[in-house]
């Protein structure tokens, strides 16, 4: 990829409009990928929360805070797919969907993960989005940015 094609990437505004940051939230225990999301993602003008620890995250969460959730499948005390059921109950409860419910999105390193999700939930049908550790930045970016319906 040429510069000038990386470089659009990572243009996100139109000089001249006003836009409103879309809030991103980043759990995985590994720093090293938090610390890189966060960095790219607010580059592309979103507003990132990292957390990497999944029962802080799920503790600090609160409903109608974020437009698109990014989750690792596999981490201690509490794998992604969990995170998420609790994060929908929490988003149930409030009854905030002045925005609609955060969409999610979810990590893994490993290929064995789309069966092991439709098992834990046999009936959500609208999760699609899964990201493959390691994921180049632009395509991070271009897959964020299409599910925050930026593209």
């Amino acid at each position: 990829m040429s510069q000038s094609q990386q470089e659009q990437d990572f243009t996100v505004l139109t000089p001249g409009v006003s836009y409103q940051k879309k809030k991103v939230l980043v759990v995985d225990d590994e720093v090293d990928i938090t610390t890189i999301f966060k960095l790219v993602l607010e580059k592309v003008n979103l507003h990132v929360d990292v957390y990497n620890d999944p029962l802080l995250a799920l503790s600090d969460y609160k409903a109608g805070m974020y437009d698109l959730l990014l989750f690792d499948i596999r981490m201690p005390g509490m794998n992604g797919f969990e995170l998420y059921r609790k994060i929908k109950d929490i988003e149930e409860e409030e009854e905030k969907v002045k925005n609609g419910k955060p969409r999610v999105c979810f990590i893994t390193a490993f290929e064995e993960f789309r069966s092991e999700f439709k098992e834990t939930f046999p009936t959500v049908e609208e999760v699609d989005c899964f990201l493959k550790k390691p994921i180049p930045m632009p395509d991070l970016i271009k897959k964020v940015k299409s599910q925050l319906g930026l593209l």
